[in-house]
């Protein structure tokens, strides 16, 4: 276990590697020059000069890479010029309220998804099934966003059940219950994708696994059907399905980024867009830096349950 562990943990370094290479690279492919996108198109040629040596782009790309990831390795990412403030006390600040977002969303779909997936393999064929089944398959094709709005149509303009935007209320509110009632829409919007990938998916693991010897050997015992779905077959169908999970983990989160901006969520996805309109590079980078890295952490906490709950998987 602790092999595979540190196997699995020294892997992570050369993806880590190329991560930066590929965010630094995308940024420095922007088009315009960052300096006059900040100053403005009426700045002098000496003012955009003297930000350009400030930021360092005047120097050669390797050059700006190298002083760039130094600074990474150091816990520096650098300052924000459009908020004038480091941007890692902006992205984790911003991060928490992301995390917050994805952790509801990834709660809602393993749950559903876990269930949908289970009774649809129980029943497979049957009505329940099929009707599941095409649920499941409208919500993997509908965009978020678009379903974002469609419930701010419904819940908060037309029933006032709901808020439709923000974290908190302005005026009053920023308790628990303020936050639960800020959270339904995004959360629920955020995890209809990821619930329809994860109920397909324990389906087919549930179907394959429920085929095999030691399950009809169990109902030839006597076990009850639910202790054979729950206790059998589900336990063994789990590592095919913990892998998923720690996928759509990720995929929660890298959603967050446009369901952010829908609902006014003040995230890391929302600052994004916003630091990206601004040409504030280093905030890009940092917050794109933080999210991608998370996802490759969630993949690997998903690799090694795998292979708590199976040995076989180390080999």
């Amino acid at each position: 276990m602790y092999a595979y562990a540190l196997k699995r943990l020294l892997a992570v370094v050369p993806v880590l590697c190329g991560l930066t290479v590929i965010v630094f690279a995308i940024m420095a492919l922007i088009p315009g020059d960052p300096a006059t996108a900040i100053l403005g198109s009426y700045a002098t040629p000496e003012n955009v000069e003297k930000l350009n040596r400030q930021l360092g782009t005047d120097k050669p790309l390797v050059q700006q890479y190298l002083i760039w990831l130094g600074n990474l390795l150091q816990g520096d990412l650098g300052r924000s010029y459009s908020l004038n403030r480091p941007v890692l006390d902006e992205v984790l600040e911003r991060f928490s309220a992301t995390l917050i977002l994805a952790g509801a969303a990834l709660v809602l779909c393993t749950i559903w998804g876990l269930l949908i997936g289970i009774w649809t393999a129980a029943r497979q064929y049957g009505w329940t099934d099929k009707i599941l089944t095409f649920a499941v398959l409208i919500g993997i094709s509908v965009p978020s966003f678009w379903l974002g709005l469609l419930l701010i149509l419904l819940f908060s303009v037309k029933l006032r059940w709901l808020p439709a935007s923000g974290m908190f209320a302005i005026y009053g509110g920023g308790d628990l219950a303020d936050l639960l009632a800020h959270l339904v829409l995004p959360a629920l919007t955020l995890s209809i994708v990821a619930t329809g990938v994860i109920a397909r998916l324990t389906r087919s693991a549930m179907l394959e696994v429920l085929r095999l010897d030691f399950i009809r050997t169990a109902r030839a015992k006597g076990v009850s059907e639910t202790g054979v779905l729950y206790r059998h077959a589900f336990k063994a169908a789990l590592v095919t399905i913990i892998p998923v999970i720690g996928v759509q983990a990720g995929f929660v989160l890298g959603g967050a980024v446009y369901i952010e901006t829908v609902f006014q969520w003040p995230g890391v996805g929302r600052m994004l867009v916003q630091a990206i309109s601004t040409r504030d590079l280093l905030l890009v980078q940092g917050g794109v830096i933080v999210v991608a890295a998370s996802y490759v952490l969630f993949n690997l906490l998903a690799d090694l349950a795998q292979s708590w709950l199976d040995p076989r998987v180390e080999t």
